[in-house]
């Protein structure tokens, strides 16, 4: 027999407390109600490196990265495609962030957008609703190289 693990409870501040009851409030049966949907689509998209699509991340666990509002979404860019269905790709914040595990991008619908390296994974072609531009190949090229950098060094 499996015995779960045992938690250790430790006494929160209230601010602690707040952000723990926030997380604890994700939707994930809304979520799974939409991700069926999503998964009987037929999609008719095409997508190319570079590219930066909405697309509908979900409600993850724990710090994996949510998508945002009724749709679940966020912005992502095609880091690396594996054959039609399926690519490598990064999610996006809507703000300037510095660090080794970011990547400002510039301007993306005239909001800041800098990727975060560390959510890094792989996409369907069905979880891509919209696609918004693409980034130039210098700037692409820095962003790969900040991506080994992570992963690598």
């Amino acid at each position: 027999m499996i015995h779960p693990p045992r938690l250790l409870v430790t006494k929160a501040t209230p601010q602690e407390g707040n952000k723990y009851k926030k997380s604890m409030q994700k939707d994930f049966d809304k979520w799974n109600s939409d991700k069926k949907t999503i998964h009987k689509q037929k999609p008719n998209v095409f997508y190319h490196e570079r590219e930066v699509w909405w697309c509908s991340l979900g409600v993850n666990v724990g710090n994996e990265q949510d998508g945002t509002g009724k749709n679940f979404d966020r912005p992502i860019i095609v880091i690396k495609g594996f054959n039609r269905e399926i690519f490598l790709a990064i999610a996006l914040t809507g703000k300037i962030k510095k660090g080794k595990h970011y990547f400002y991008l510039g301007k993306l619908e005239n909001r800041d957008a800098s990727a975060i390296l560390s959510q890094i994974r792989l996409i369907d072609i069905r979880r891509l609703t919209r696609k918004i531009g693409m980034i130039d190949e210098k700037l692409f090229s820095q962003l790969k190289s900040a991506l080994k950098a992570l992963l690598f060094d």
